[in-house]
């Protein structure tokens, strides 16, 4: 448990999905969790009831984004827990859905990360204030989206995949990237791991087709850690695996740090016999539902209760 100096009788809440992840950080903050009474209307509307006492109490809620219903969910108890009189509210958002959509790329699109933070940024003040909780979000700039008195942070969960890296690779490491986009993101974990890093250079063959021309380093004979902040489809993945099993590694092992796996992605992955194992850590709900499939999961409650008790 974590010093509690700067936390007042604090009491956890969590939207539906991440009730593990809730329990998890409570008990490391020490916090109540918090009771929360839920149906559905016939019409599909959600009812929320809170049924603890939140008056003068440091309130923390976890939840993600990666869908509207959640989404709003999240929104919805966290503008409630303002407004029964909670002393500071904390929202702790593992998973920022649409963090790929940080920007407008052509005439007309809609940015749905800023509009999504903006939306948190709407949840009323608690007297002693409002902090987001992020981790390892797509793009660094994005914690400036939240807008007014919400204070925002981005943490990062290289505590807890470093060693994990670490010990995939062993003494022949070399962390990987799937693309130029990860470099400097991999260049600087592969320093404090004392190992070489290797990234894909591709060459853009139309709007939407590119190839793989080279690898940056040797890999021969090494074992190759890829990560990425977030898998999707993993058909970045794959063919980068491809890439460094054809420029000689000997065994390759993927590490992100969200893992959304739609459909069969994860079974596609894991069965390609590219890769030796997949890990992620537990941000998203559909890692826990993983676990039993061989998808190795690692818990970063942890780094968000020494990032809240610190204050950020």
């Amino acid at each position: 448990m974590y010093e509690m100096s700067t936390l007042e009788d604090p009491i956890l809440f969590s939207i539906p999905g991440y009730e593990a992840f809730a329990q998890s950080l409570a008990k490391d903050l020490g916090a109540e969790l918090g009771e929360v009474k839920r149906q559905r209307f016939p019409d599909g509307e959600l009812y929320q009831r809170i049924e603890s006492r939140l008056s003068s109490r440091d309130a923390i809620v976890v939840g993600g984004t990666h869908d509207d219903a959640s989404t709003l969910a999240l929104f919805d108890l966290s503008c409630a827990l303002a407004k029964y009189g909670v002393r500071r509210l904390d929202l702790v958002v593992p998973y920022f859905g649409y963090s790929t959509m940080e920007r407008a790329t052509y005439p007309g699109e809609v940015v749905t990360a800023k509009t999504r933070a903006r939306l948190l940024s709407a949840v009323p003040a608690a007297p002693f204030g409002n902090r987001i909780w992020c981790i390892d979000l797509h793009s660094e700039g994005m914690p400036h989206y939240f807008e007014g008195h919400a204070i925002s942070r981005n943490i990062s969960a290289k505590n807890v995949l470093l060693p994990h890296i670490a010990a995939l690779g062993g003494p022949d490491l070399v962390l990987a990237s799937t693309d130029a986009g990860r470099a400097k993101w991999v260049q600087g974990w592969a320093q404090e791991l004392h190992c070489q890093a290797a990234i894909i250079i591709k060459r853009r063959l139309s709007g939407s087709d590119t190839q793989i021309t080279s690898v940056s380093c040797d890999v021969t004979g090494k074992n190759v850690v890829i990560y990425d902040d977030m898998i999707r489809t993993g058909g970045s993945l794959l063919a980068a695996a491809t890439a460094y099993r054809d420029a000689g590694a000997k065994q390759i092992d993927v590490v992100a740090t969200h893992g959304v796996f739609p459909g069969e992605a994860f079974a596609r992955l894991r069965d390609s016999g590219l890769v030796r194992s997949v890990s992620c850590t537990n941000t998203h709900p559909r890692a826990a539902a993983l676990a039993q499939q061989g998808l190795k999961v690692l818990d970063v409650s942890g780094v968000f209760a020494a990032a809240i008790v610190e204050g950020g």
